[in-house]
C-alpha cells in the first residue's frame, strides 16, 4: 500500500484545538472514530500510550509520528494534525511539536498491516526529509494542499 492510499482529507485537522499531547491524541482519535477508522477512542488512545512507552515518537523538526497499533483500529490510515502552538512531546531533539502524523493500524506487530505501516513510515520520513517540505506543511492553507505537498 502506497503512502497516498493512507492519506484522507477527512482525518486531517489543520487547526488542532489541543494544547497537550493527550489532548492531541484524543482529538485525532475522535476524527478517526467519526470516519470509521476506529471503534473506540479511549481504547485506541490506551494502545497508543502503550506504544509510546516503548520509545520516543517525536522525530525532531517539530514532528511527531505516534503509532496506534490496536484491535480498536478497523482501517489503516494516517490522521494528521497541525497545532498553532507548540505541544510538549518527547522528541529526539528535545523540542515540542506542531505536526503530528498518527498512524492507525489494525492487527499486530509482524502482521501484513504492520509491514504496511513500516513501509509507509519509511516513505513518510523520506518525503519529510525532502528540502522545504516541513516548512510547506507548516504553512499550507488547506487539507488538499497538505496532501499534495506529501504526495508530490
Amino acid at each position: 500500500m502506497e503512502l497516498e492510499e493512507l492519506l484522507d482529507e477527512d482525518i486531517v485537522e489543520l487547526d488542532l484545538k489541543a494544547t497537550t499531547k493527550g489532548e492531541v491524541l484524543r482529538e485525532l482519535s475522535k476524527l478517526l472514530l467519526a470516519h470509521g477508522y476506529i471503534d473506540d477512542v479511549e481504547g485506541f488512545v490506551s494502545d497508543i500510550y502503550a506504544r509510546e512507552a516503548e520509545g520516543i515518537t517525536g522525530m525532531g523538526d517539530h514532528i511527531a509520528i505516534p503509532h496506534g497499533i490496536s484491535s480498536h483500529a478497523k482501517r489503516i490510515g494516517i490522521a494528521i494534525g497541525r497545532a498553532s502552538s507548540m505541544i510538549e512531546w518527547e522528541s529526539y531533539d528535545d523540542e515540542p511539536v506542531t505536526l503530528i502524523f498518527l498512524f492507525c493500524i489494525h492487527g499486530a506487530e509482524n502482521s501484513g498491516t504492520y509491514t504496511t505501516k513500516l513501509q509507509a513510515e519509511a516513505e513518510l520520513a523520506r518525503r519529510l526529509g525532502s528540502v522545504g517540505v516541513i516548512d510547506k506543511l507548516q504553512h499550507v492553507g488547506s487539507k488538499e494542499e497538505l496532501i499534495d505537498v506529501l504526495t508530490k
